[in-house]
């Protein structure tokens, strides 16, 4: 990898992913022509469109293009409303997904929820529970737990009084390995923020609680400089809603930290301006990332130029910062996006009547004035 050239795949996916993408694609080329840079963006199907273009949700040539690419920008895959007759095993959120994750050893998923100031109206929160600012960032463990235990299965069974029934078993597993390899993930973001690690777990219920304790406590050791604590899950979930702002680094495991992000992002106004990065080990000075906007495809507004796009442009920063290393060209792009809600360009999702000064624009409008504040 040249370290002036920047070497992604572009996957859009479905619904809304390829007019968001067009915009995060938009702002990545203004943002490397100010810096000198050289961006390589190659397009490729995935999702339904991957179906459409060679019959499975991540096509093989697809799936090459991210091996030679030093990074992934993901749109959204997965129309719930086609073809329900399709295998949930060759849909596109397992077969494009799952596989993508897997087969990059995608471990860990950043999500970032932040309020800016002038979205403050668009919280849930009274103002007095916003405090000074909302700015968590969920770590997120992304290839252990229920999702990926075995066993996995459905079967018949006869109950002890003679009933016939089904049960189904989805089996919790972790190893310390994983724990720990998350754990450092979680030290290590804290040490460029806050310094405050919030472990979420179930100890006092579930073997793994006291695992993921038990280890996150030992590797919290190696950072005296990080503020470690401990919450149960059915905790955090309330004070996310009662005091949001004494969260820095929320430490998860999977479906844990499934459930609580999106939870958070809720506190940023909407879905559609929140980004993710899923990242890999990190080799010789380089982390694989995939990265993408945390919201879906949101079929209803397809093609109706309304999609907000600053999920996917701020997903595109969070990949410049962590899989190539320019924190310059991701803060760049971070303000031009708070220039572009500073000047008042609202998308529906964030507009709101009421807001002094506010413009309802479309997605490339959007797009063009976060480009035009990079460039």
């Amino acid at each position: 990898m040249s370290a002036n050239t920047l070497r992604i795949a572009a996957l859009a996916g479905d619904g809304i992913g390829p007019e968001v993408m067009r915009e995060a694609l938009k702002v990545l080329r203004a943002a490397t022509q100010a810096h000198a840079l050289r961006l390589e963006a190659t397009e490729a199907p995935v999702g339904w469109a991957g179906i459409d273009a060679a019959g499975k949700a991540l096509p093989d040539a697809t799936l090459e293009l991210c091996r030679r690419s030093d990074a992934i920008l993901f749109g959204s895959v997965g129309l719930p409303d086609r073809d329900p007759t399709l295998p949930k095993e060759e849909r596109p959120e397992r077969a494009a997904l799952l596989r993508i994750r897997k087969e990059f050893g995608l471990f860990a998923n950043l999500r970032p929820v932040q309020l800016p100031r002038a979205l403050a109206h668009g919280c849930p929160l009274k103002p007095e529970r916003q405090g000074d600012g909302i700015d968590i960032l969920v770590v997120r463990e992304l290839t252990g737990g229920l999702y990926f235990g075995q066993p996995k299965r459905t079967e018949d069974i006869v109950l002890p009084d003679g009933t016939k029934a089904q049960r189904a078993t989805d089996t919790l597993v972790y190893t310390t390995p994983e724990i720990e390899r998350i754990a450092h993930v979680a030290f290590q973001s804290a040490r460029l923020r806050r310094r405050k690690v919030t472990s979420i777990d179930k100890a006092n219920v579930l073997e793994n609680g006291v695992l993921w304790r038990d280890t996150v406590t030992r590797v919290g050791r190696g950072y005296a400089d990080v503020a470690l604590e401990h919450m149960f899950v059915d905790n955090a979930a309330m004070q996310f809603l009662l005091r949001p702002t004494q969260f820095d680094v929320v430490l998860c495991e999977n479906m844990f930290g499934d459930i609580l992000s999106d939870e958070a992002a809720a506190l940023g106004g909407s879905l559609g301006m929140l980004p993710s990065a899923s990242l890999g080990a990190t080799a010789e000075g380089r982390t694989f990332g995939f990265y993408e906007p945390a919201g879906g495809t949101a079929p209803d507004i397809a093609g109706k130029d309304l999609a907000n796009p600053i999920a996917q442009v701020l997903s595109a920063a969070l990949m410049l910062r962590h899989s190539f290393g320019r924190d310059d060209v991701a803060r760049a792009i971070e303000q031009g996006v708070a220039r572009a809600i500073d000047a008042g360009l609202r998308t529906g999702d964030i507009f709101h009547p009421g807001d002094p000064g506010a413009r309802r624009v479309g997605t490339r409008e959007m797009g063009d004035a976060i480009a035009a504040a990079v460039g």
